[in-house]
């Protein structure tokens, strides 16, 4: 059973603030990239996790038309190339500078609405090392998962949401990551937050669960 302080530690950014949030609005993605194959596999990973917070998808968001915009690639000065991206990346040239510099694989931005609650997420992968090798399922539930909520730089920085069934090879989300979501998306509790006592709630939440 996942604690509070892990909990915490989820939605804490290094500047030692607590910053949750979740979709209230369909989620309705697009990806960029990849195969007629791949793509399929991509979209089937974010319908289940979507489905697992029991949240909801639809076909055009009134304001973006796509809120989820999900960017495979080889190089990152390929997003200075994207039409309009720089609109919704602000100061896109040293976001890519900074991503150069650090040889990173991913990054994910969020857009919040007034209440809070996540309004549109861009995330972009890029396709060397690691990633290149990562199966397409694996890699798509691992991106659907970092979209559903707001979660700090460290959540998964030690240890992946996702976990290999030994029996099958099979690629699953740990089950008390899956737990979480679902708690996240209970109605009861609030679209964002920014105190602390809210990761109680989830684990209060997550406990309540289990016992039924």
């Amino acid at each position: 059973m996942i604690i509070p302080a892990e909990v915490e530690r989820h939605f804490t950014g290094a500047d030692g603030a607590y910053a949750f949030a979740r979709w209230d609005r369909p989620i309705v993605p697009v990806v960029f990239g990849v195969s007629e194959e791949s793509l399929s596999v991509i979209k089937g990973a974010i319908e289940a996790v979507v489905t697992l917070a029991n949240h909801k998808m639809d076909e055009l968001d009134a304001e973006f038309g796509a809120n989820f915009m999900l960017f495979f690639f080889q190089d990152w000065d390929e997003l200075l190339t994207v039409p309009r991206l720089g609109e919704m990346i602000p100061d896109l040239e040293s976001v890519v500078a900074r991503l150069n510099a650090e040889d990173a694989s991913q990054y994910r931005a969020f857009r919040f609405d007034d209440s809070g609650a996540i309004q549109a997420c861009f995330s972009f992968v890029r396709m060397r090392g690691e990633m290149a090798e990562m199966q397409a399922d694996t890699l798509a539930l691992s991106q659907a998962v970092q979209a559903i909520l707001r979660w700090s730089e460290a959540a998964f920085s030690e240890t992946s949401p996702l976990a290999v069934l030994p029996e099958t090879g099979a690629v699953i989300l740990r089950p008390e990551i899956a737990a979480l979501i679902q708690a996240a998306y209970d109605p009861i509790l609030p679209l964002a937050a920014k105190d602390k006592s809210h990761a109680l709630r989830l684990v209060a939440r997550m406990g309540a669960a289990n016992d039924t």
